[in-house]
């Protein structure tokens, strides 16, 4: 199979301006012809289905948990990205691209990660028109932080629960287009099998996951935008329900894979306490900000943190990248916290674990500044732990987090089964191997909100579909292959 990625031609940053104009549109009284499923109401998934139910199309929208507000967007903590240069300190569309491609160790799509960055403006005015609760400075204008990776302040966030907060407003789109009618939504299903009839997408497969009654939806197109696979590894920062197997099964119908090997380990994880747990706890990177990451200078020093004096402390990453310090990109943070643990300097009763110490900031900015920065992850730690960080330092380890593989895309988000659309973390397109934080949260919105509303229309607009019945012989034999795995 020849793969064409469908990038436009021309300058880089006038590539999506061009590919707007030269698509296809669909009449705004012809879009109530067309159906699409969307499966997922994460971030990508609920801003995908409220986008296109908004401009007319029906909708169908299909999720694993009781509710879209479930979905796993909403562990997401520190922040998103986007080229506003608020703090004027450099920042700039193409210094985004730029990062994400390094980044990416340039095995991202350029095309794509040029019009995230372009886009990435655009999801903060969207966000705050629904209400996001962005933390703000004093005079009432959008603040910014730090993120590792990168040497300007573009981290827009809202405490330590900015996915929660992100994942809010889009539900809040998608419920009223729910109620408006545009949008049926499908809670406690599992996508089972893509139906394919002809070589095209036009159907999934679910199960009830009340009833187990297993059932037939058709539509013009499929939408998948169902996450990424880190639970490959049996401890990751992943829900246990965050599965993969919609991704999956569509490979299997044939949709290509790519890049399935990049997958993100997060420097800030509470380290493992046991054989009885099925995931781990992501601390947010914006911790890095102000707490300090040290481990004992000798091997084999098991004092508590408060009686190893200044002098006998490694802050290793200060030491070794003193331009990055400890915001340090997350494969290199991940890195050497493998490695003072291995040389026997790793903290805890496993040794397997460095210390995050906030001392220095609390004494400095004061402990209610620290607080309304990182205070419900400074309970969230102190319930799992029964450690007190403001009292002792953070312990804290790398994880499996995000994954930067996923179903091949080509530049207008469609797979290589025509119909079929892959946004977020479920498609491979833009993050390549990253190691920069506050991009899964962008790329969800931006292909949500900004980017496949305009690429499924092209399709429909473009595409001769007849319509396809419960009967015929490609949906009967998806429904015979599901009803046989599940028995």
């Amino acid at each position: 199979m020849e793969l064409n990625s469908h990038t436009p031609a021309g300058p880089i940053d006038k590539k999506w301006d061009t590919a707007r104009f030269d698509m296809k549109l669909v009449n705004p009284a012809n879009k109530r012809k067309f159906s699409v499923i969307v499966v997922g109401s994460g971030l990508a998934g609920a801003s995908a289905a409220a986008s296109l139910g908004e401009l007319g199309y029906q909708v169908s929208c299909f999720c694993f948990q009781d509710s879209p507000r479930r979905a796993h967007s909403i562990a997401a903590q520190g922040g998103i990205n986007a080229a506003k240069n608020y703090q004027n300190d450099g920042d700039s569309v193409y210094r985004l691209f730029y990062d994400t491609v390094k980044g990416g160790d340039f095995r991202a799509r350029e095309a794509n990660v040029y019009r995230l960055a372009q886009v990435s403006v655009n999801i903060i005015d969207q966000c705050v028109a629904q209400g996001v609760p962005f933390a703000r400075e004093y005079g009432g204008t959008l603040s910014n932080r730090s993120f590792g990776g990168a040497q300007v302040s573009r981290t827009f966030y809202a405490r330590g629960q900015t996915g929660q907060q992100l994942l809010l407003g889009a539900y809040q789109a998608l419920e009223r287009q729910v109620e408006a009618g545009a949008v049926t939504m499908f809670p406690r299903a599992e996508m089972l099998d893509l139906i394919v009839v002809d070589g095209v997408a036009r159907g999934i497969v679910t199960r009830n996951l009340v009833t187990g009654k297993i059932e037939t939806h058709l539509a013009h197109a499929v939408i998948l935008g169902t996450g990424g696979y880190g639970n490959v590894y049996y401890l990751s920062t992943n829900a246990k329900g965050s599965n993969a197997t919609a991704i999956w099964r569509a490979h299997k119908r044939g949709a290509l894979f790519a890049n399935p090997c990049f997958t993100q380990i997060h420097p800030t994880c509470i380290p493992v306490s046991g054989d009885y747990q099925s995931k781990l706890t992501l601390m947010s990177e914006s911790l890095r900000n102000d707490g300090r990451i040290w481990v004992p200078r000798k091997a084999g020093d098991k004092r508590s943190p408060d009686q190893i004096p200044e002098v006998e402390r490694d802050y290793y990453l200060e030491r070794r990248y003193p331009s990055f310090g400890n915001l340090v990109p997350r494969d290199v943070a991940s890195r050497n916290a493998k490695a003072v643990c291995d040389e026997g300097r790793g903290v805890g009763e496993t040794g397997l674990g460095v210390y995050l110490d906030f001392s220095e900031s609390i004494h400095r900015l004061g402990k209610h500044v620290i607080e309304e920065r990182y205070g419900n992850l400074f309970e969230m730690y102190q319930r799992i732990t029964d450690e007190d960080p403001y009292k002792v330092p953070m312990r804290i380890y790398p994880a499996i987090h995000y994954t930067m593989g996923g179903l091949w895309v080509d530049y207008n988000l469609q797979s290589t089964i025509p119909g079929l659309f892959v946004i977020g973390e479920a498609n491979f397109s833009d993050h390549g191997a990253n190691r920069l934080g506050a991009s899964a949260l962008m790329q969800g919105l931006s292909d949500g909100y900004f980017v496949v509303p305009y690429t499924v229309g092209n399709y429909l607009a473009t595409s001769k579909l007849s319509p396809v019945a419960d009967s015929h012989a490609d949906v009967r034999e998806a429904v015979k292959s599901a009803a046989q795995l599940v028995e």
